[in-house]
């Protein structure tokens, strides 16, 4: 490379859990670049050690973007390529790496994407709910006050809400959600997606906050998806229970809500709420 270009901001995604689904392309990559700029080195550290990678990592996490942006800036105008990593799974969602990616394109520096797993996807991939459209809000607010305000804003959106959440906050948030979306609303939770003890959870918010002190075993990193709330005409919704209560008489409730889903169309969330379950 000539010394009158860049180096290029490679945005290189990494295993959420299983180290086997990082793609043969981040590893050349991983490989290639001069400097890594990782979230948690020691982590990053431990999967460049699992593929036989040894790179020169610098430390960008939340706390030190402001600080050590230039840094990785100057060092992409003097010709030297650098992969941005995140703990694990995407970087940028939810994570940090906007402030270097929105610097490095406006020096005119390239930023090249690496795709690789994420946990958003993985998430609504297997959880049933719909995925035509959804809205990722990532981790909601800590303190109360915030935290009921952007449930209030939330509770008319008709698209899938996907929430990031850790062990610690997950009961609250799972009461927020009820009090703020409703209890009978479908919901699941997934996770240590990937890894040897990936769970995922599907009920009502009622029944998953009842399980929190159950069989949903409190570790690990979640992620959390609600149904949206859906605007029905009250004809539509006399059809559906019309149909569902000719096939409950015949067979179990469980087998009678899935018929009344692929007969009349609606979706699993809105027949569970005009039946209740049977």
């Amino acid at each position: 490379m000539s010394k009158d270009t860049t180096g290029t901001l490679y945005v290189v995604g990494t295993p959420i859990g299983n180290l086997d689904d990082l793609s043969p392309r981040a590893r050349q990559v991983l490989n290639a670049v001069g400097l890594i700029a990782a979230e948690d080195t020691r982590r990053t550290r431990g999967l460049l050690s699992s593929i036989g990678v040894k790179k020169r990592l610098i430390a960008y996490h939340g706390h030190n973007e402001a600080q050590q942006t230039p840094v990785l800036i100057a060092k992409l105008l003097s010709s030297e390529s650098i992969a941005l990593v995140s703990d694990a799974g995407a970087p940028l969602i939810s994570d940090p790496g906007l402030v270097v990616v929105r610097a490095a394109r406006e020096a005119a520096i390239p930023v090249v994407s690496i795709p690789g797993p994420s946990a958003l996807t993985a998430a609504l991939s297997v959880s049933g709910l719909s995925t035509e459209r959804f809205v990722f809000e990532g981790f909601l607010p800590r303190r109360p006050g915030p935290r009921r305000s952007r449930l209030a804003l939330l509770s008319r959106e008709s698209r899938t809400l996907v929430f990031y959440e850790s062990v610690h906050r997950l009961p609250d948030t799972l009461e927020a959600l009820q009090e703020h979306l409703g209890p009978d609303r479908l919901a699941v939770i997934a996770r240590e997606l990937t890894k040897v003890h990936e769970s995922v959870y599907e009920g009502t918010l009622a029944e998953l906050g009842k399980r929190m002190s159950g069989d949903i075993l409190m570790k690990g990193e979640f992620v959390v998806m609600v149904a949206g709330n859906e605007i029905t005409h009250p004809a539509e919704d006399s059809e559906v229970t019309r149909v569902y209560e000719l096939l409950a008489k015949e067979i179990p409730a469980k087998k009678a809500l899935a018929l009344t889903v692929s007969i009349t169309g609606a979706s699993r969330n809105r027949v569970y709420s005009l039946t209740r379950g049977g």
